[in-house]
């Protein structure tokens, strides 16, 4: 899952499954660069980058060739990836974010609000590689098990060094 980078950095690499459809893309070519475990399938949806160890799947969209089709294609799209994949983001990539574009999110968002289901907006391939990248490490299991242990520490820590934990301690010992 990790191996050593130059002076002492551990660099996180992992298998991931991309469309053939990406094959010649940008996205595929960076991840490449960054040393992970390739394999390119047919099987796949269009347009889908899936991280199996950590049990994300990822759907790059172009925002200009969705407003250009007809909204049930690519609403068919995303539906059909959502059911495949149980944790699944959609990618949406545009250089602007704009009024179009939100209004896209918005769309896409009221039509899968309930799903397990989420919108990244990135700008460029650099964006969405990064993105991608932290969901798939923070989610993986040595990963989230630290996170985990990190948040319950956390809280420990917060509560009792609350005011109220310290006033509610002050008046339990009071009433004994």
């Amino acid at each position: 899952m990790a191996e050593s980078g130059e002076k002492g950095i551990v660099k996180w690499t992992t298998i991931i499954i991309i469309s053939t459809s990406l094959k010649n893309c940008e996205v595929a070519t960076a991840l490449e660069n960054q040393r992970h475990k390739i394999r390119y399938s047919e099987t796949v949806e269009n347009g889908a980058i899936v991280f199996p160890r950590s049990g994300v799947a990822f759907l790059l969209l172009d925002a200009k060739e969705c407003l250009m089709s007809a909204e049930e294609i690519f609403i068919a799209k995303i539906e059909k990836f959502i059911n495949i994949h149980q944790n699944s983001f959609l990618v949406l990539c545009a250089a602007f974010h704009g009024l179009e574009e939100w209004n896209l999110m918005f769309k896409i968002q009221q039509r899968f609000l309930g799903k397990n289901f989420r919108i990244l907006p990135v700008h460029n391939a650099v964006n969405a590689i990064s993105l991608m990248c932290t969901v798939a490490k923070t989610t993986s299991k040595p990963y989230i098990d630290s996170i985990c242990y990190r948040m319950i520490t956390t809280k420990a820590y917060v509560t009792e060094q609350s005011p109220v934990w310290k006033t509610l301690q002050k008046i339990t010992l009071n009433s004994d």
